[in-house]
């Protein structure tokens, strides 16, 4: 059971490890990007979209084109979130945190919107849109992984979206800690003023670390949908995910690779009342609050210690006026 669970765990985890992956990278720039449950809900109906068109109007389905479509939609919705935002924000200078909050609800009703409106394409008598056969390709697993037993179930069962969750967190910390472009983002993100007058330009690297930030985080949604959900699109059924990714960043200390362990933990915390026998509607609720008691408790531990390492850039969530440098 413990095999099935940690599976389980792990692929609840995804989604977060590539919100987080994308909000850290956004972060270091300066920019607290709080609709990230917005661009995930828009990756997650992208795919949705570009899978749904493909499927009605193909007579035989081609693999690479049934994976190729979703996620460029996936990811074109989710760059035009990002460019929304840094717009707003970056161009225009509005408040980080209002502009996040807004384009969160903007983006649950798009994706709500263009949810309902499939649903009526499809004449279905249920609320939601049923995509087995492009979720088939997205989440296909290595063939060996039977064959060898709690360990190819555990780490090898899984899609090739959650290889590249993995990939990208730790291709992230890397370019963030161990490149000079890695360097300047962080400086942007600490002192703008300061990488100002040093040449660097602030505003194109928060406009490419948001967009680049939010398209990861899209593929969460799109991840969501084609392998943890089978293919199935239901309004609001991606509950509360988006923000869990927020709190994972939290936890991580703005470090992506510390996230992929994180994510395993906060998707086991997630679903453990699954596998506790007795509990009640009240019980399961209680037991789905562990991954925010977890963050508290961590930011309160890493707030007494006081260590710069586990704090936000300095700059973040406050916006840069070049004149006032």
């Amino acid at each position: 059971m413990w095999a099935a669970f940690l599976r389980r765990a792990i692929m609840q985890g995804i989604p977060l490890l590539f919100g987080s992956t994308g909000e850290i990278v956004t972060e270091k720039s300066g920019n607290l990007n709080l609709g990230i449950p917005g661009v995930m809900y828009v990756g997650g109906i992208g795919g949705v979209i570009g899978a749904f068109l493909y499927e009605q109007n193909a007579t035989k389905l081609n693999p690479i084109l049934a994976v190729l479509i979703p996620l460029l939609c996936s990811l074109l919705g989710s760059l035009l979130m990002g460019l929304i935002y840094c717009f707003l924000t970056v161009s225009l200078r509005a408040n980080q945190n209002v502009t996040g909050l807004a384009l969160t609800t903007f983006g649950v009703g798009v994706g709500n919107f263009f949810g309902g409106s499939l649903v009526k394409l499809t004449g279905s008598d249920v609320p939601s849109i049923n995509l087995t056969a492009t979720s088939g390709y997205f989440s296909a697993t290595l063939p060996i992984a039977d064959k060898l037993g709690w360990f190819g179930q555990i780490f090898l069962s899984h899609s090739f979206l959650a290889y590249l969750a993995i990939f990208m967190a730790l291709g992230s910390s890397f370019f963030l800690f161990k490149t000079r472009a890695g360097l300047r983002l962080r400086a942007v993100g600490e002192s703008p003023a300061t990488a100002d007058a040093a040449g660097i330009n602030v505003e194109k690297n928060k406009y490419l670390a948001t967009c680049i930030g939010s398209m990861i985080a899209g593929l969460g949604g799109l991840y969501y949908v084609m392998d943890y959900a089978n293919g199935v699109w239901s309004n609001d059924g991606f509950g509360d995910r988006g923000w869990l990714a927020i709190a994972l960043v939290i936890f991580a200390v703005w470090k992506p690779h510390f996230s992929i362990l994180g994510s395993i933990l906060f998707g086991g915390l997630y679903i453990v009342h699954n596998y506790i026998p007795g509990l009640d509607v009240s019980g399961q609720e209680l037991f789905k609050m562990l991954p925010y008691v977890v963050t508290i408790l961590f930011l309160v531990g890493t707030s007494i210690g006081k260590k710069r390492e586990a704090q936000p850039p300095s700059s973040l969530g406050l916006p840069y006026f070049r004149e006032e440098r």
